[in-house]
């Protein structure tokens, strides 16, 4: 049961609440001040706290301000006679969830309860989903906050409880089966097999035998009954990944698993009741398949119940610096370089890149510098020639400098790569006191690189000059 605390020094409006909240079936404890509220506290873990903005002694929001500290996952909530903007901004920027002005209104306070609870129980869902996928599957596709992987994160989390059947969209790479088996191991049915058969990858005329079955002699070679992956998950999870290649004339007795509940083997002349719930994966546009007669209408929309679209990472632009560290330090330690370095102003060539193979791309490029590079750090020189040719930009020049030594400026014209290029081994040299070897480590390249560079922009007794003044 949700419990629910009620911080209000009024004596008769803590009641008339109280009576309010416990006939909606919310346990409810009442005190007259924060310093009974914080003893209710010490006491009971609170779900819910509705206190007053002006008490006597201790404010509510000093109260929130504890609470929030102490047990960030208890929901506070606001309410005072005086609903100042001023009041509410300070209330939200120290973690209210909601503020609601006096005199109370009973519809008003149950539908804000209500939100809140709700709010919070989708906090928790996400939170069991990343420990899921954390736990049991890595965690690479799911690092990040961008709003698109969040809005997929909570949808796999309020369908997971369900049987309901899902459809997960993306394009190759972004995680489907990841979230897939993400749900399946927050679903009622995870104690039961999860069960992954690849329609792209088995042959057209075995697919068949491989997702349904089949009986002795169905075939040439059939010397024994055989489950299919239908079967084997009975009480499970079947995934049908890439379920846009599968030939039409499968797709009918998919219609009938998902319908009926049952199959038919290969070569049998009777049906077998299972007991699975579908979840379906594809790369694919499966609406474009259905106008062109390449996939089942019907079979499209009983897949379409939950449909999920996970995000390309290219729309994940500031996710991928997130991304970049956690495969680094993963892939170090696999390969023994734990004192391998990545800086950070190396991240603008991740962040530039247009990722065609999405997330799988990334984890495989930086794989391929962990092992081939052969230095204690990871230089520009070390990266993959299609990101070597990402724009160097003011920000790479600044990524580890002081905010204070921040001081570039790009030029007004000549804004041509070469242009922009002389313009940051300038400042370089100029913040390195002309020291073309610290430069050299400053912009990510090595030192025979400057060097010739110098020589090519005609600059190279300028940046000396530079140095001699600097140490005199």
């Amino acid at each position: 049961m949700t419990r629910i605390l009620i911080v209000e020094d009024e004596a008769s409006l803590r009641q008339v609440m109280q009576v309010q909240l416990n006939k909606d079936g919310y346990e409810v404890a009442l005190a007259a001040n924060a310093e009974e509220a914080i003893d209710v506290l010490q006491k009971t873990h609170q779900d819910l706290i509705i206190t007053d903005l002006h008490l006597p002694g201790m404010s509510g929001l000093e109260l929130l301000k504890k609470v929030r500290a102490e047990n960030p996952s208890t929901v506070v909530i606001l309410m005072t006679a005086f609903g100042t903007v001023q009041s509410a901004v300070e209330a939200m920027k120290s973690g209210a969830y909601d503020y609601i002005t006096k005199p109370i209104h009973q519809y008003e306070l149950r539908a804000l309860v209500s939100r809140a609870i709700d709010h919070n129980k989708l906090i928790e869902e996400v939170h069991i989903l990343r420990t899921c996928l954390n736990q049991k599957y890595g965690f690479e596709n799911i690092i990040g906050s961008s709003g698109s992987l969040m809005h997929v994160l909570d949808l796999a989390a309020r369908v997971a409880p369900t049987d309901a059947t899902v459809l997960i969209q993306g394009e190759t790479g972004t995680g489907k089966e990841l979230v897939a088996k993400a749900i399946h191991f927050l679903s009622p049915r995870r104690e039961r097999p999860f069960v992954v058969i690849s329609c792209g990858a088995i042959p057209r005329e075995l697919l068949e035998s491989e997702l349904f079955g089949y009986v002795k002699g169905a075939f040439t070679g059939a010397l024994t009954h055989k489950k299919g992956k239908a079967e084997m998950a009975d009480g499970g999870t079947l995934l049908l990944d890439e379920i846009g290649e599968m030939p039409l004339e499968l797709q009918v007795r998919v219609m009938r698993l998902i319908q009926e509940r049952e199959i038919e083997k290969v070569g049998s002349q009777s049906s077998t009741k299972i007991d699975v719930r579908i979840i379906a994966a594809t790369h694919r546009d499966l609406q474009a398949m259905v106008n062109a007669g390449a996939f089942r209408e019907d079979l499209y929309y009983r897949l379409l119940v939950v449909p999920i679209k996970l995000p390309p990472l290219r729309d994940r632009g500031n996710d991928i610096p997130e991304l970049v560290e956690f495969f680094f330090e993963k892939l170090k330690l696999k390969h023994g370089r734990g004192d391998l370095k990545l800086r950070t102003y190396l991240l603008p060539y991740f962040s530039n890149y247009h990722w065609a193979g999405n997330v799988r791309q990334l984890e495989n490029a930086i794989e391929r510098l962990v092992l081939l590079s052969v230095g204690p750090e990871i230089v520009r020189e070390d990266l993959p020639d299609f990101l070597q040719g990402g724009p160097v930009t003011a920000d790479a020049l600044q990524a580890d400098s002081p905010p204070q030594d921040q001081d570039l400026t790009l030029p007004d014209q000549d804004l041509t790569l070469n242009g922009v290029e002389k313009r940051l081994i300038m400042q370089a040299l100029e913040k390195v006191g002309g020291n073309q070897t610290q430069a050299a480590r400053f912009l990510g390249i090595s030192r025979r690189t400057l060097a010739y560079r110098l020589e090519k922009y005609g600059f190279r007794t300028r940046a000396l000059k530079s140095r001699r003044q600097s140490a005199a």
